[in-house]
C-alpha cells in the first residue's frame, strides 16, 4: 500500500539517519555527502515474517518520502582524548612545584640563613657596659693622689621586683639611701624611646665590697649586684683644689678631674651576649651562646709636678696660720725656678674630695688661680725690674723722695716717711715700701714701657695651668689711665692680678731673667706604662741675667734691714729675697672690706731654687706680718725636703740713704 510504502520509507530514512557517519543526522549536518552515503552501510532488512507480522498488525508502514541530501560542510571530526599527553604535563608541573619548593628551601636554609638567623639573635641578645678603668693621678714621685679601686653597683629590674616597698626597707640600712629615694627606681615603668619596660634602674654606685655582699646575700629578687668602680683619694684633701673630684658615673667634675676628663676616663667597651628564657621576664644568660666582647680601653694616668709632702706641709702650714688671722681666703704656691714647675699649691679653706658635697662650693675652687686682687707693693718689683732692664736706673741709683707725692686728686704717702729731698736707695726703696719712691721711677719709665714689661712678666692674663676657670686678671693700657693712673698703678692699684700670675712674675727674677709657663702635669702614662712628656711650657726672656742677680740682691733688704717690711720672712741658713705687699680684693666691681697680704720671696737668693707665694684675704694686717711667717716654715720645709745645701756666703750690707 502506498501508505506502508511511506512508512518503510521514513523507516529506512531514519535508520539511514541514525547510522550517517560520526552518528550525525541530516539536522546536525544539514546534508550528507552522497559519496559518504554511499559508503555507509545499509540498514538491515525486515525478514519476511516480519513482514508478515506487520501486514497482520494493520500497522501502517512509514511513508517513503523523498529526501533532498545535501553536501556537508568541511568539519573535522572531534579530538580524542590523549592520557599520556595529560600525564606528562601534570608531571611536568609537579616536577616545577617542587623544583621551586627545593630552591626556595635552598635559598632559605643557604642563603638567607644568616639573616634570618641574625633577626632571630637579635631578638635574643642583651648588652652590658663595661666601663673603663680612669687613670690615676699621681705626684712626681708616683705616689698616688688619685684612683679607681674595686667597688660594686646595686641595680634593679623593676620588672622583676615582686615587692617594691619591702625591698627598699631592706636595702635602705645597707645602703645608706633613704626608702623615699630608693623606691622610685624600684617601681615598673615604662621606656620613653620604644614604650617597652624598663630593665634597668641604678640604685647605687662605687658600694663598698663588703656591704654589696651583704646585699647579694639577702637574694632580693630583681636586685642586681655587679662589679664597679669607685674613686678614691688617699690623702682626702690632699691636693683636693687641684685634683677635683668625679660624679657617681667617674665623670670629671672639678679641678684636674674635669679638666682632663676625656685623658682621663679612657672609652668604654661592651659586652653583647644570647639570652634565654620563657618570657621577658625570664631571660637567662645562656652558657656558651652567642658573645661579642669589645674590651674597654683604660684610661691614661697623670703625673703630676706637685710633690706630696711638700703640698701636705704647705697646706698644713697655710691652715693653721690663716685660721688663726681669721681669713676669708688664702693661697700658697711653690714654684721651681728654672723649670716652672709647681710643686705645691693649697688653697684656704679646702675640702675634701671623698665628700665635696659635705663642704660649701667656694671651697672647691683653687684660690691661686680663680680669685684675683690689687697685688699691692708686690708690683713694685716689676716696675724696678723694667727700669734697671730700661736703663732708667741701675743697682746703685737713688731717687729723690719726700713724704708724699700727688698724682691727679690724689696724694699719696709713704708708711716710712722721709724728709723732702731724700736721695733713697733702691734696697731702702723696696725694704721700705716707698710709694714716692715706686712713683717717681715710674714716671721715669714711662706708662706705655710699664705696661709692655707687665705683659712680659705674664700679668692680666691666665697662664694656662691646666685648672677650670683660671682668672686672667685685669691691665690697664695707657690710653685707659686717668690722672690717678700715675700714681695708683705703680704700687699695684687699680690692676688685677692672681696669686699665680704674681709667683710666676718673681719666678722670673730667680730664673735670671727668664719668665717660664707655670705647669702642673708632667707627663702622661698610658696603660702599659708607655710615659708621655706633657706639652713643653712656653717661655721669653723678659730681663738679662745681670739684671735679675741685682733685683734679687736689692729684694734681700726687705728681709735683713732692720725695721724692713719682710723681717718675718727671715730663714736661718738661707738666703732670702721677696717683697710683702697689701692690696685689695674687687668683686663685681668694687672694692670689697678686708685687705690682701701678701709675701712673694725666693731662696736661696743667690741661686734661687724655689719662689714662694703666699697670699690671705683678711679683716686687716699686712704682708709682713701676715703672709711672711708662712712663708718662712714653708720655704724652710721645702729646702731642707730636697735637699737644698744651706747658703755659704753672706747678705751684702745696705744703705737704705745716700
Amino acid at each position: 500500500m502506498p501508505g506502508d510504502e511511506t512508512g518503510r520509507r521514513r523507516s529506512r530514512l531514519g535508520d539511514a539517519r541514525a547510522f550517517t557517519p560520526r552518528g550525525r543526522t541530516t539536522r546536525e549536518t544539514g546534508a550528507i555527502d552522497r559519496a559518504e552515503l554511499k559508503s555507509a552501510p545499509r540498514p538491515p532488512q525486515p525478514v519476511a515474517g516480519e513482514r508478515t507480522r506487520r501486514r497482520a498488525a494493520h500497522i501502517p508502514a512509514p511513508r517513503r518520502q523523498r529526501t533532498v541530501v545535501k553536501p556537508a560542510r568541511n568539519v573535522a571530526p572531534p579530538k580524542m582524548g590523549e592520557p599520556k599527553r595529560r600525564l606528562r604535563s601534570a608531571t611536568a608541573l609537579s616536577l616545577l612545584l617542587f623544583a621551586f619548593i627545593g630552591i626556595r628551601l635552598v635559598q632559605i636554609q643557604i642563603t638567607d640563613a644568616p639573616a634570618y638567623a641574625a633577626a632571630g639573635l637579635r631578638d635574643r641578645l642583651s648588652s652590658t657596659s663595661l666601663p673603663a678603668p680612669r687613670g690615676s693621678i699621681l705626684d712626681r714621685n708616683g705616689e698616688v693622689l688619685a684612683h679607681s679601686i674595686e667597688a660594686r653597683f646595686i641595680a634593679a629590674d623593676p620588672v622583676m621586683v615582686k615587692d617594691p616597698a619591702a625591698t627598699a626597707e631592706k636595702l635602705s640600712p645597707l645602703l645608706g639611701i633613704p626608702v623615699s629615694t630608693l623606691l622610685p627606681p624600684l617601681r615598673k615603668k615604662t621606656r620613653d624611646f620604644d614604650g617597652g619596660p624598663n630593665r634597668f634602674e641604678y640604685l647605687a654606685r662605687g658600694v663598698d665590697i663588703k656591704d654589696a655582699q651583704k646585699i647579694k646575700e639577702l637574694n632580693l629578687p630583681g636586685i642586681r649586684v655587679e662589679r664597679d668602680e669607685r674613686r678614691d683619694f688617699p690623702g682626702n684633701d690632699l691636693a683636693a683644689s687641684l685634683i677635683g673630684f668625679t660624679g657617681t658615673d667617674l665623670n670629671g667634675l672639678a679641678g684636674l678631674e674635669s679638666n682632663f676628663d676625656e685623658v682621663l676616663r679612657g672609652k668604654d667597651g661592651k659586652v653583647i651576649y644570647e639570652t634565654g628564657g620563657p618570657d621577658e621576664a625570664h631571660k637567662q644568660r645562656i652558657p656558651g651562646g652567642y658573645e661579642l666582647l669589645t674590651p674597654p680601653q683604660p684610661g691614661r694616668s697623670m703625673k703630676l709636678t706637685i710633690d706630696r709632702d711638700v703640698q701636705f706641709m704647705t697646706q698644713r702650714i697655710l691652715t693653721d696660720y690663716m685660721r688663726k688671722q681669721g681669713a676669708r681666703w688664702a693661697a700658697a704656691v711653690i714654684m721651681d725656678a728654672k723649670t716652672g714647675e709647681v710643686v705645691a699649691q693649697a688653697s684656704y679653706p679646702t675640702f675634701s674630695s671623698r665628700q665635696p658635697a659635705a663642704y660649701p662650693k667656694d671651697t672647691w675652687r683653687d684660690v691661686a688661680t680663680s680669685v684675683v686682687f690689687d697685688p699691692g707693693s708686690t708690683h713694685k718689683a716689676i716696675v724696678l725690674s723694667a727700669a734697671l732692664q730700661e736703663g732708667v736706673l741701675n743697682k746703685d741709683s737713688t731717687v729723690e723722695i719726700g713724704p708724699s707725692i700727688k698724682k691727679g686728686p690724689e696724694v699719696y704717702e709713704d708708711s716710712k716717711s722721709f724728709p723732702e729731698g731724700t736721695r733713697i736707695t733702691l734696697p731702702g726703696l723696696m725694704a721700705f715700701s716707698s710709694n714716692v719712691g715706686t712713683i717717681k721711677v715710674a714716671d721715669q719709665l714711662g706708662a706705655a714701657k710699664l705696661y709692655e714689661y707687665q705683659q712680659k712678666f705674664g700679668l692680666g692674663e691666665a697662664t694656662g695651668i691646666g685648672l677650670m676657670a683660671e682668672a686672667d686678671g685685669v691691665l690697664q693700657p695707657p690710653g685707659n689711665w686717668s690722672s690717678t693712673s700715675y700714681g695708683s698703678i705703680p704700687i699695684g692699684h687699680e690692676i688685677a692680678v692672681s696669686p699665680l700670675q704674681m709667683t710666676a712674675a718673681y719666678a722670673a727674677i730667680a730664673n735670671d731673667g727668664m719668665w717660664v709657663q707655670p705647669s702642673l702635669v708632667k707627663e702622661f702614662i698610658t696603660v702599659d706604662g708607655k710615659q708621655e712628656p706633657a706639652s713643653t711650657p712656653k717661655s721669653h726672656r723678659v730681663m738679662s741675667p745681670e739684671n735679675a742677680a741685682s733685683m734679687r740682691e736689692i729684694m734681700e733688704a726687705v728681709i735683713n734691714v732692720k725695721g724692713a717690711t719682710g723681717v718675718t720672712a727671715k730663714l736661718d741658713g738661707y738666703r732670702v729675697c721677696g717683697k710683702t705687699g697689701t692690696g685689695q680684693q674687687v668683686k663685681d666691681g668694687k672694692y670689697i672690706p678686708g685687705e690682701v697680704a701678701s709675701f712673694i720671696g725666693m731662696a736661696p737668693a743667690d741661686q734661687p731654687r724655689f719662689v714662694i707665694g703666699v697670699f690671705a684675704h683678711t679683716p686687716g694686717g699686712h704682708g709682713g706680718s701676715v703672709a711672711g711667717p708662712a712663708f718662712r716654715e714653708m720655704m724652710g720645709f721645702t729646702l731642707r725636703h730636697f735637699a737644698v745645701m744651706p747658703t755659704s756666703t753672706k747678705a751684702p750690707e745696705f744703705v737704705i740713704t745716700a
